[in-house]
C-alpha cells in the first residue's frame, strides 16, 4: 500500500481494509496484529507520513525508523513475504515439460539440466555478453593448419 493510496482512504474504508487482511491472515482465531490497534496506527500514520509519494518499501522503513508502529510493521513484513502470483514457477515447470518431451531421448541429464536452467533463467542470461565469451572459446581452441 503506497502512501498516496493511504492518504486517500477515508475511515471505513480503512477499517473495511484492515478487517479483510486480519481476516486473511488469522489462523485459528488469532492474528499476528490488533484488529483496532491497527487501525488506530494507520488512522495516525496517514498524518504523520510525509506529503511525498512513497513506496509500500519507504513506507516499511519510515515505521521502522520510528518504531512506534508496530502493528504496521507486522503488517507490512507480511505484505512483504506473501507471493503476489505464482505464474513465474508455473511458467518454468511449463518450460521444462515442453523440453524434457522434446529433448529427453536425444540428451544426457546433465545437458538437458543446463538447457532447462539457460530457459528458467533468462534474465540474467540476456545480461550476459556473448560475443566476449565467443572470442575468449575461439581465441583458446584455435587449430593450427600443417
Amino acid at each position: 500500500m503506497s502512501s498516496t493510496t493511504l492518504k486517500s482512504l477515508d475511515h471505513s474504508k480503512l477499517k473495511n481494509s484492515c478487517t479483510r487482511f486480519a481476516s486473511s491472515f488469522s489462523s485459528s482465531g488469532s492474528c499476528d496484529v490488533d484488529l483496532n490497534d491497527l487501525i488506530f496506527e494507520l488512522t495516525v500514520m496517514q498524518s504523520t507520513l510525509p506529503d511525498r509519494a512513497m513506496s509500500a518499501m519507504e513506507i516499511f522503513e519510515f515505521v521502522r525508523k520510528l518504531d512506534c508502529y508496530p502493528n504496521i510493521s507486522i503488517a507490512y513484513r507480511i505484505f512483504f513475504t506473501m507471493p503476489v502470483t505464482v505464474a513465474s514457477a508455473e511458467r518454468i515447470f511449463s518450460k521444462l515439460k515442453l523440453l524434457k518431451n522434446y529433448l529427453r531421448s536425444t540428451m544426457s541429464q546433465e545437458r538437458l539440466n543446463g538447457l532447462a536452467t539457460l530457459c528458467i533463467e533468462k534474465k540474467l542470461l540476456d545480461e550476459i555478453d556473448i560475443d566476449t565469451i565467443i572470442s575468449d572459446f575461439a581465441s583458446q581452441n584455435v587449430r593450427r593448419n600443417f
